[in-house]
């Protein structure tokens, strides 16, 4: 059987072996009832033929009018002479061949073939005579019998699929809340957050006695199992955070007093030798990138704990272009470029949000691109949503790397010689998440396309309206 014929379900399979378990069980009782009716049938034969040997000449037999069967002798010479009449015909004379085929014929009772004009005859020999009826009834009765059974069998294969599809659907239902329920907790969110593992397989299909309860029960403690490790995760997770939320806070402090203190020691009036001149300013550059490490931390711990953001419309296209004039300066080496419509957009969020997610997609291309890379900052509005991309040409983002995770970073050293953190694509991811939007990166050898998506403004229809109607 093909793969395409196979049934692919359980239902299939429990229905499909019904059915061939029926086939074969009237197969076989067929064929014992078709053995054991020729076997009576031919019996009966034996016994009319014997019949006819103790009563001479044949009177009325069965199967048949007078005279029907088989009269001859075995003359003293070992010849065999006689009659054959066949139902509707008149008795005649035994041919050569048929006499050949009758003296080979041992004593007792037996089936012998007289020839394609008369066929198979059932004979007995007792002393010098012979008797014998045609096999004909005996075929008849078979051949019924046989197709009589081919119909039950159909009839009976049909009939069992139906029932048995049924009987199997009934059987299957508690297999089908089983399945129910894990498809529910599949589609669980359970790889963020906190996660309120409550789905359990029903009571009524956790019997340990049956083989579905067995594997509803194995379920259960499966999602128990699982509901506390998330539990832990969760709580693992708030613990991390908060201390960095904590720590966050309470570094901005220390780091305030040591960039005061080096600022002091470098506006001091009195000399300073030059070593230690350096010293103060290393010490004033990592604090300023420390702070802003720290700042990044400390936002992202907000985030983290669903701190609500700002609500108010925004023009995207006005704070791109200040963006990109910042990068301009940021990156001269690198070529600026900008696709914006000729109407404002405007979105509903957090301007200062909204600016440090595109600030930081463009420090992300300006840092990791050579000098000469084109950087283009896109802004369109489709069915309802602003897409902001931003594209490079530069070599793309290596293969497998995750530019969304906290502290990723293109190279495996980890150098901070570009002065990045690798916070700042995951503050873009949950800015923008926080806006209720999403962003995605395609990359590849000379194109590299970052596109933040957001829900567009009430007001931008009224705001673009107001844009191209002539003030005069």
């Amino acid at each position: 059987m093909s793969s395409s014929l196979r049934p692919r379900t359980l239902r299939g399979k429990l229905v499909i072996g019904q059915i061939i378990l029926a086939v074969a069980l009237c197969v076989v009782v067929g064929g014992v009832a078709v053995l054991a009716l020729r076997e009576f049938l031919t019996n009966d034969l034996d016994r009319q033929i014997s019949l006819m040997l103790k009563q001479g000449p044949p009177g009325r037999q069965y199967f048949g009018p007078p005279l029907i069967g088989l009269d001859a002798q075995i003359g003293p010479s070992g010849a065999i002479t006689g009659t054959i009449a066949l139902p509707g015909g008149d008795p005649e004379a035994l041919t050569g061949e048929q006499s050949a085929a009758l003296a080979s014929v041992p004593a007792g009772s037996h089936t012998v073939d007289l020839g394609d004009d008369v066929g198979e005859f059932r004979v007995a020999t007792q002393g010098m005579r012979i008797k014998g009826l045609p096999m004909t009834p005996v075929h008849d009765g078979t051949w019924q019998m046989i197709w009589v059974l081919v119909a039950l069998t159909i009839t009976g294969a049909a009939g069992v699929a139906l029932v048995g599809r049924i009987v199997v659907r009934r059987a299957l239902v508690p297999l089908d809340r089983v399945a129910d329920t894990a498809t529910r907790v599949s589609e669980l969110p359970l790889h963020e957050g906190e996660v309120a593992l409550a789905e359990r397989v029903p009571e009524q299909d956790t019997d340990p006695h049956t083989e579905v309860g067995k594997v509803g029960l194995a379920l259960n403690r499966m999602l128990g199992h699982i509901g506390d490790a998330l539990k832990a995760r969760h709580d693992s997770e708030m613990r991390v955070r908060q201390f960095v939320a904590d720590a966050s806070h309470e570094l901005r402090t220390p780091l305030a007093a040591i960039r005061g203190y080096a600022e002091l020691t470098r506006r001091s009036t009195e000399d300073v030798p030059p070593q230690v001149a350096h010293a103060m300013g290393r010490v004033e550059s990592e604090a300023v990138r420390m702070t802003s490490l720290v700042e990044d931390l400390l936002l992202l711990a907000r985030l983290d704990a669903g701190r609500p953001l700002e609500r108010k419309d925004v023009d995207l296209s006005r704070l791109v272009l200040d963006v990109v004039g910042d990068a301009r300066i940021a990156g001269p080496d690198h070529s600026w470029k900008l696709s914006l419509p000729s109407d404002p957009v405007l979105v509903t969020g957090d301007v200062q949000r909204l600016h440090q997610v595109i600030g930081n997609l463009l420090s992300n291309a300006r840092t990791h691109t050579p000098p000469g890379t084109t950087v283009t900052t896109g802004l369109s509005v489709h069915n309802g949503r602003v897409n902001l991309t931003v594209t490079d040409d530069g070599p793309g983002i290596p293969q497998g790397l995750e530019v969304f995770e906290r502290f990723a970073r293109g190279d495996s050293s980890r150098s901070r010689a570009a002065g990045s953190t690798g916070l700042g694509l995951s503050i873009v991811e949950a800015v923008v998440g926080a806006h209720d939007g999403a962003v995605s990166v395609r990359s590849a050898p000379g194109h590299t396309t970052f596109t933040v998506s957001l829900k567009t403004s009430p007001h931008t229809a009224r705001s673009q309206r107001e844009h191209t109607t002539d003030p005069g």
